[in-house]
C-alpha cells in the first residue's frame, strides 16, 4: 500500500457540516463576547469590527437562526443514515456515535494508561471524548438556541411562561455560551490539535483523510475491523491536491488563533477585571 494513500475519514457532506459549524460558531462567539464584555476595551473593539453593539446583536440573531437550521438539517441527515430494519440495535454499532459500555471501559483504561498502570485502550471509529464532543454540541445548540429564541421573542413566550423566565433565560444563555466557548477553545482544541502526536494542527476534518499509520495508531480497533472484513481497500483514497494544502492550514491556524485569543481575553478579564 502506497504511503501516499489515505483513509477516507469523513465524507464531503460531513466536512461541509463541520465547516459551516466552525464559521457559525466563531461568528457567534465573537459577536456574543463583544456584547457580553462591551465594557472592556477589547469588547468595544470586537463590536466595532462588526459595526457596533446593535449590529453585533443582529448578526448574532441571524447566525443563530442559521445554526438552528443547520441543527435540523443534521438531524434529518442522521435519521437518513439509520438502518431502520435493525433498529434500535443499529444505533449501537462500532460506527455509531451513541455511547456504549465499551466507552466506559475505554475511559477508565485510558485514565489508567495515563498513570502507567493499564494498557492503552484500542479505540474504534470514535473515542469516548469524540462522542462527548458531539453530544455537547447538540445539547449546546438546544439550550443556547432555545433561550436565544425566548430572548428574541419575550412577548410571545411570556404568554406561556412567567415573566421571570426571561431573566433565567438571559443567565442560562450567556453562561452556557461562555461554557461552550471555553470548552471548544480549550478541551476540544487540545483533544483534536494539541496532543503531542497531532500538534500543532490535525487537518483531518478539512481534508477528510488520514494516513493508514494514523488510523493504526489512533483507531486500532477500526483498522483491525476493516482489515479483517476486507473493507480496508474500499476506504483508500488519494491525498488532497497539493494546491489545497496551504488554504487548509491557513484556515485551520486562523481558527485556532482566534479561539485561543478569545480564551486569553476572557481569562484575563475574569482575573484582572474590566480595565
Amino acid at each position: 500500500m502506497s504511503s501516499k494513500n489515505r483513509i477516507r475519514r469523513f465524507t464531503p457532506v460531513q466536512q461541509l457540516f463541520h465547516l459551516l459549524l466552525i464559521l457559525s460558531f466563531m461568528t457567534q462567539a465573537v459577536t456574543g463576547l463583544a456584547r457580553l464584555f462591551i465594557e472592556t476595551s477589547w469588547g468595544k473593539w470586537l463590536a466595532w469590527l462588526f459595526g457596533g453593539y446593535d449590529a453585533c446583536r443582529i448578526i448574532h440573531i441571524y447566525v443563530g437562526i442559521f445554526m438552528i437550521c443547520l441543527f435540523v438539517l443534521h438531524l434529518f441527515y442522521v435519521l437518513g443514515k439509520v438502518n431502520w430494519k435493525e433498529f434500535p440495535g443499529s444505533l449501537y454499532g462500532p460506527d455509531s456515535l451513541m455511547f456504549r459500555f465499551k466507552d466506559v471501559k475505554d475511559f477508565f483504561r485510558h485514565v489508567g494508561w495515563f498513570f502507567g498502570i493499564a494498557k492503552a485502550p484500542e479505540f474504534d471509529r470514535w473515542g469516548y471524548w469524540e462522542k462527548f464532543d458531539y453530544f455537547a454540541v447538540l445539547w449546546g445548540i438546544l439550550i443556547i438556541g432555545g433561550t436565544g429564541l425566548l430572548l428574541w421573542f419575550p412577548e410571545f413566550f411570556t404568554r406561556l411562561l412567567p415573566g421571570w423566565s426571561v431573566n433565567v433565560a438571559t443567565i442560562i444563555h450567556s453562561d452556557e455560551a461562555l461554557l461552550a466557548t471555553g470548552f471548544i477553545f480549550t478541551i476540544h482544541f487540545f483533544n483534536t490539535h494539541f496532543r503531542p502526536d497531532k500538534f500543532p494542527l490535525d487537518p483531518v476534518i478539512f481534508t477528510g483523510r488520514m494516513t493508514v499509520d494514523e488510523l493504526k495508531y489512533d483507531k486500532p480497533g477500526e483498522y483491525e475491523r476493516l482489515k479483517e472484513s476486507g473493507e480496508l481497500q474500499e476506504h483508500i483514497v488519494e491525498p488532497i491536491p497539493s494546491y489545497l494544502e496551504r488554504p487548509v492550514k491557513i484556515f485551520g491556524f486562523t481558527a485556532l488563533f482566534i479561539g485561543l485569543a478569545l480564551i486569553f481575553l476572557i481569562v484575563y478579564t475574569m482575573l484582572f477585571g474590566y480595565k
